[in-house]
């Protein structure tokens, strides 16, 4: 039974990682209709800036407050570069989508040899706070804490995003935009501030599942982001496009399916069948777990 207790936490911990990642990829594609392949350079640039900023910036550091200040700097970096990825980049590409995957393509893999450039390709240890090292005991289970913290995040992201999006002007606009951006552009409602602050949230959430993934994973690495950035967007598309709810829904079943087939068959196989669950989805819910049909 321990088990079962240690593999669903640790499987909801990665889930919540996934979707850290993902809900603003979906709140990307949902109101702008772009495919972010760069979306993960976001994720790679708050890992990195927390790391630096532990170790750099004054008042910033591995333990308590001080970790919370390396953090707030990782994601204000994170949210930086997206927005200005949204203003330089993806704003004259708007319509074009053969050139907005171009682009958010080369712009990663420009990214990632940035990093590599910088630090190094190999992995670099992550400042961790004493307490994510240690684990707690659920009903006899030794839960890591660093798969509880991510749980927490993730709940609280979901939380804030959901209350953004359902009680504020902006988050109106953008659910508004996610359904009609033609009538909210007729109504006269300036869509493009919209596109920048989704952007801007999307790469919040990415900066700080980068800070927080490296405290799970306990090192920080160029291509972390473009790793994690697959499953988000197995995620998402699972959930249903543009769907906050359905990218949570996709991300506990993702990592749980994935923490237990990995567990009790062989290493990767869970991988496999994350993509066959792709695939059964695909075949049979186009639209997602939450996404409308199409309609004709």
């Amino acid at each position: 039974m321990s088990t079962v207790i240690l593999l669903t936490l640790t499987g909801l911990g990665l889930s919540a990682l996934y979707f850290l990642v993902a809900s603003g990829l979906s709140l990307v594609f949902g109101l702008a209709d772009v495919l972010n392949f760069a979306h993960g350079l976001f994720l790679s640039v708050g890992a990195y800036a927390t790391w630096w900023a532990a170790g750099n910036l004054p008042g910033a550091g591995a333990d308590g407050f001080g970790f919370v200040v390396a953090v707030a700097f990782g994601v204000a970096a994170g949210v930086l570069v997206a927005m200005l990825v949204e203003l330089i980049m993806i704003r004259p590409l708007y319509s074009r989508t053969i050139e907005q995957v171009l682009v958010t393509v080369g712009l990663s893999l420009a990214g990632v040899a940035l990093l590599q450039a910088t630090w190094g390709a190999d992995p670099r240890p992550f400042p961790r706070p004493q307490w994510t090292q240690g684990v707690t005991s659920v009903f006899g289970a030794k839960v890591p804490n660093s798969g509880l913290l991510l749980i927490v995040a993730a709940a609280v992201v979901l939380a804030a995003l959901l209350g953004f999006l359902r009680y504020t002007r902006y988050g109106l606009v953008i659910r508004a935009g996610v359904e009609n951006r033609e009538m909210v552009t007729a109504l006269g409602i300036d869509v493009r501030k919209a596109f920048t602050l989704v952007f801007a949230i999307g790469g919040a959430a990415a900066a700080l599942a980068g800070a927080l993934g490296g405290v799970y994973f306990g090192s920080v690495s160029p291509s972390q982001g473009g790793s994690l950035l697959i499953f988000a967007f197995i995620v998402v598309v699972i959930g249903g496009m543009g769907s906050v709810v359905g990218s949570a829904y996709a991300a506990v079943a993702v990592g749980l399916l994935q923490q237990f087939v990995n567990y009790y068959g062989t290493s990767g196989l869970g991988d496999i069948c994350v993509v066959a669950l792709l695939a059964i989805v695909l075949l049979l819910r186009p639209q997602g777990i939450a996404g409308k049909a199409a309609t004709a």
